[in-house]
């Protein structure tokens, strides 16, 4: 880790570039995708250094050029696929089908046991893995990006030039979705 101001650009890529893969193939779910964000970010470090103020690590002033620079690259790629529609008259489509009449879960939840230890469970991770990769990859990407990285909801609707209804649409099918995949697959079952 560096001292001060001091930044050292060479020993980027080995120090932090697994961690910067890592974090930006979890939100993008494409591995070209990834190593594209990785590379615009160290370009990006690079071109401003002289802006870097030492009060954080370098890892911590990389990742947040590695959020701006993943949020462009859903934003770019938003533009060229577009997104999933949604019909007025049925914004939830098959989730429907989890709600009773009275708007209540037709179904209770499964016992999911203590969330901080599932948290801390290898075959918890993998499961929500399967989980997303298994869902369209734009829904995964805006959860990921709302959820875990804490992207701004009003800064996603204008990135991808989205309504904030869309963006709840879609993020409340992201999460009925992952609810039924670790419901099916991590609720209930036997963990070691």
């Amino acid at each position: 880790m560096s001292t001060g101001h001091q930044l050292e650009p060479g020993l980027w890529l080995e120090r932090y570039g697994t961690y910067l893969f890592r974090y930006a193939l979890a939100t993008l779910r494409d591995e070209r995708l990834a190593e594209d964000a990785v590379q615009d970010c160290l370009l990006a470090a690079w071109q401003a250094q002289s802006t870097y103020s030492g009060q954080a690590s370098e890892r911590t002033w990389l990742t947040g050029i590695l959020k701006h620079k993943i949020v462009d690259i859903v934003r770019k790629d938003s533009r060229e696929k577009p997104l999933e529609k949604i019909e007025p008259d049925n914004p939830y489509g098959e989730f429907e089908a989890g709600f009773d009449e009275t708007g209540h879960w037709a179904n209770l939840l499964a016992e999911w046991g203590d969330p901080a230890a599932a948290f801390e469970n290898k075959f918890f991770w993998q499961v929500l893995e399967a989980c997303l990769s298994a869902m369209p990859r734009r829904l995964a990407q805006l959860f990921m990006l709302r959820e875990v990285v804490g992207a701004d909801s009003e800064k996603v609707c204008q990135e991808l030039e989205i309504t904030p209804t869309n963006l709840w649409t879609m993020l409340y099918r992201s999460r009925m979705s992952l609810r039924r995949c670790l419901e099916q697959n991590w609720a209930g079952v036997e963990r070691a």
